[in-house]
């Protein structure tokens, strides 16, 4: 397999195969490859082919070679399968572990979730700070809420089973 071929999408039709991911990683990087073609009509004239470019750039806070990314994925796939489980358990054995535990699953769950809608929608290095730092504050509130609810009144577990039962 030929990376450095003037036509990487060629010696791949021809049946050849990439082992290495480094050669992948080197063949899909490929400023040929990010280039596409853009046709711009004018009135009465032929079509011009231009080219627009897609740059790729490094992640802003980790390495090319961290696997951050990937553990905070996993973590929130794990959290989300907990949050599952916890649903019948709090149902069947309501008790103040539970209630704790739904009220840091619920918190970090939902810290989690508003933190991708942030990083899509919020662009700009003062708005993403005011942004980050709002949604601390809402997550640390709905924690100290939720515990306050457990510790002070009937907790989450009993509070979900009082709202099925009426």
């Amino acid at each position: 397999f030929d990376i450095t071929a003037s036509n990487p999408i060629s010696a791949l039709r021809n049946g050849t195969s990439c082992c290495d991911v480094k050669n992948c990683q080197t063949l899909f990087y490929q400023s040929t490859l990010l280039v596409r073609p853009v046709v711009v009509l004018h009135k009465e004239q032929q079509p011009h082919p231009l080219t627009a470019r897609i740059h790729s750039s490094p992640p802003l806070y980790a390495g090319s070679d961290s696997n951050a990314a990937s553990l905070h994925w996993t973590a929130e796939r794990v959290l989300s399968i907990a949050l599952l489980a916890l649903g019948p358990v709090a149902y069947f054995s309501p008790g103040p572990v539970i209630d704790y535990s739904l009220a840091a699953a619920l918190t970090l769950h939902g810290h989690w979730g508003l933190g991708q809608v942030l990083t899509d929608y919020v662009h700009g290095d003062t708005k993403v700070k005011l942004a980050s730092a709002g949604l601390f504050v809402l997550s640390t509130v709905t924690f100290a809420g939720l515990c306050y609810f457990n510790y002070n009144d009937v907790g989450i577990c009993n509070a979900i089973a009082l709202l099925w039962s009426k």
